[in-house]
């Protein structure tokens, strides 16, 4: 799969995208611009695994700032291969959203899904799972 081309329709089949948001990534410089020109444009496995990152971090939460600061740094390697690194540093005026999960009295847990990589999904399985073992622990079951 690696050496075929995509027309268009078939990379939005693909990715789940629509032609009109894979434009809008291309022009912001998120993924590179197809091969060729005109009606004989395509795309590669390259612009497939940039897609399907975007995709993947889009889901996870990630702005499409922290997708490109992802996509530069993997320049050379295969999209989503390795686990959504930290974000640098932060810029004056940037706004973070926080989960806040309040167990009991004095024990709450902090997470910035953004970071952490994980999706809304996620993080609420996560909050479940910490507050039944919390309960189970208060009850002496452990």
């Amino acid at each position: 799969m690696k050496n075929r081309i995509f027309p268009i329709d078939e990379l939005c089949a693909l990715v789940e995208m629509n032609k009109r948001k894979i434009r809008f990534y291309i022009q912001k410089g998120l993924i590179d611009r197809p091969e060729g020109t005109g009606k004989g444009a395509f795309y590669t496995h390259r612009h497939l695994e940039q897609l399907l990152a975007i995709r993947k971090w889009k889901d996870a939460g990630l702005t499409l700032e922290r997708i490109q600061e992802l996509l530069d740094d993997e320049q050379h390697t295969a999209a989503g291969d390795k686990p959504v690194p930290p974000p640098r540093t932060k810029k004056t005026g940037t706004i973070e959203v926080w989960s806040h999960l309040h167990i009991a009295d004095g024990v709450e847990l902090h997470i910035e899904p953004q970071r952490s990589g994980l999706s809304p999904e996620q993080v609420r399985a996560l909050c479940r799972a910490i507050l039944m073992e919390f309960r189970n622990i208060q009850a002496g079951d452990t």
